[in-house]
């Protein structure tokens, strides 16, 4: 009898912690290079969902989460790739928030992460060609894709009574793709680009590149580059030099360093970043606060919703291997079902394992389209007494 009465004691125990586990999961961000004053609040918030979910301790009956973070310094390839390696062959992560830039993010996937069969959420790739690349399901991205932010700042530079601008790229596919469907639309709706032009980071001197662009004309440069690279080279070098007074700046020129560094000289110049309004938002920025990280900065918030997403998809499938949860990631991200917000994650949790259907809103209002990322809404900016304001969201 007593044999008898271990034996359903363990059988319980099994059942009850089935799952049971502590699970790694990766953070690809460029913690080094030229948009490295973002990745830190990216990082925390990705890190805010993995510890929202950890403590609640109801992802498969018990499983907890430590994760492990990466430099894939944004712009190396070679960098890139050798941190996702690391983080899924010596780590054992099971899914990586990253990567951060479009180029890096399409080297690691292709070279790592589709081999292996781990899942990627990007927060911040937005190259359009991230649209199209089979990516056998494993990967997904909580930010819009350029060829969206194209047609957004088309508008708003229309809308400021411009018709003619220069552009200027940082020479890789985030910048080249950002460029293209830009001139593309702004072309399609009567705008003149007097120039596209790449320049390349890490230079000293920018004055040749600005005096082409100058030459060129144009009410207004479009600055598609990295506000802790070459974009700010190109940005001190007009303003030097007197070349343009009016500056567009899309996603990767918005930052703190733009504050700081040119604040009041760039007054009146206007852009815009994937961002989003409404109580999903309002409620990340507020745990955002409590946790010690501004919840406003650019990306913090797609990364709390790509690490959600994983997790959520682990619990909908019962599983934490990536080739099993890869098919939940969508049906969580698009519903239908009730919805889930920054902070309730304990209660979508309790819902999948329930068999209750969960649409996951998040901090970004997350809809996926092409089966993979977010159709997004834009914030646009405008600098005024030196500091990055918002004007209203598209």
């Amino acid at each position: 009898m007593k044999k008898l009465l271990w034996a359903s004691a363990a059988i319980a125990l099994t059942a009850g912690g089935a799952f049971a586990e502590d699970i790694k999961m990766g953070i690809s961000l460029g913690f080094t290079g030229p948009l490295e004053s973002m990745s830190p609040m990216m990082a925390q918030g990705a890190e805010l969902a993995f510890k929202e979910v950890s403590d609640s301790g109801k992802l498969l009956d018990g499983t907890t989460i430590t994760p492990v973070r990466g430099d894939s310094t944004c712009v190396d390839a070679a960098a890139a790739t050798a941190t996702v390696e690391r983080l899924i062959t010596s780590e054992g992560v099971k899914g990586i928030v990253g990567g951060m830039c479009s180029g890096e993010a399409i080297a690691s996937l292709t070279n790592v992460a589709i081999p292996n069969g781990v899942v990627m959420i990007s927060p911040s790739a937005t190259s359009p060609a991230l649209s199209t690349l089979d990516t056998k399901g494993l990967f997904f991205r909580t930010a819009p894709s350029d060829a969206r932010q194209g047609e957004v700042m088309t508008d708003i530079i229309l809308e400021h009574g411009l018709k003619s601008v220069a552009v200027t790229y940082t020479n890789n596919d985030y910048g080249k793709g950002l460029a293209d469907s830009f001139a593309e639309a702004f072309k399609a709706k009567g705008g003149t680009v007097t120039v596209v032009a790449a320049h390349e980071d890490g230079k000293a001197d920018y004055s040749a590149e600005v005096g082409a662009l100058a030459a060129a004309g144009g009410e207004a440069l479009v600055i598609a580059g990295y506000v802790d690279q070459g974009g700010s080279g190109i940005l001190r070098g007009a303003l030097d030099s007197g070349a343009f007074e009016t500056f567009v700046f899309p996603d990767g020129m918005i930052g703190e360093t733009l504050e700081k560094n040119f604040g009041p000289e760039v007054n009146g110049s206007f852009g815009q970043m994937p961002s989003s309004e409404g109580e999903g938002k309002d409620k990340f920025v507020a745990m955002a606060k409590e946790a010690g990280f501004d919840g406003t900065a650019v990306y913090s918030g797609e990364a709390y919703d790509a690490a959600a997403l994983m997790l959520l998809a682990m619990q909908a499938a019962g599983s934490t291997d990536p080739q099993v949860y890869k098919d939940k990631v969508l049906e969580i991200a698009n519903g239908p079902g009730e919805k889930i917000l920054p902070g309730e994650l304990a209660k979508g949790l309790d819902l999948l394992k329930a068999g209750t259907a969960i649409d996951y809103d998040g901090a970004t209002s997350v809809n996926f389209v092409n089966g993979r990322e977010n159709a997004g809404t834009f914030r646009e900016i405008e600098i005024t007494d030196g500091k990055i304001e918002t004007v209203k969201y598209r």
